[in-house]
């Protein structure tokens, strides 16, 4: 038999033994990429929260600033000597009338939804997902009170870098 005829009559295709190869190659490499793909989705949920509590910190300090200069009146029932923050999260949300002569039949809004805690519960409703900090609370121990200063995750656990997320 010539080479020629040999060639012509060697099966084609690939062995079982080069296929379990392969494929115990691929399983390495995803073995490798699932603890990457993890981080990446627990990193991008930190920037979440982290944005989340951007947004809600800066509502709280313009509603503060906006009380200060006599742009919103404070809520009903506060104390006029209290601090000069919102009751509730939602309050932030409500379209509140601008008192400034210069902007009489104007409206002042600070958010425009309160955003979810991302480690949070998806079932619970935005505001019920964040703990509250009033400003007679210490930072070492938050609690709620009469007007909301501050908020943090109520999620158990650490964070990428170790911090406990209730202390962002």
């Amino acid at each position: 038999m010539s080479a020629e005829v040999r060639r012509s009559m060697r099966p084609n295709g690939y062995s079982l033994v080069e296929l379990l190869a392969v494929l115990a190659i691929l399983g390495v490499l995803a073995a490798m990429a699932m603890p990457l793909a993890q981080i990446s989705a627990e990193r991008s949920r930190e920037a979440e929260l982290k944005r989340a509590l951007w947004e809600i910190r800066d509502a709280l300090d313009a509603w503060h600033e906006a009380q200060l200069a006599g742009a919103i009146a404070p809520p009903p029932g506060a104390n006029p000597n209290g601090p000069a923050y919102p009751p509730t999260l939602h309050a932030l949300t409500l379209l509140q009338p601008d008192l400034r002569p210069a902007h009489r039949g104007e409206s002042l809004r600070f958010l425009r939804r309160v955003p979810a805690d991302p480690f949070a519960d998806p079932t619970l409703d935005p505001e019920q997902g964040w703990g509250l900090r009033s400003y007679a609370s210490e930072a070492t121990k938050p609690a709620p009170g009469t007007e909301v200063y501050d908020v943090h995750s109520r999620a158990p656990g650490l964070a990428l870098n170790g911090v406990p997320l209730s202390q962002w």
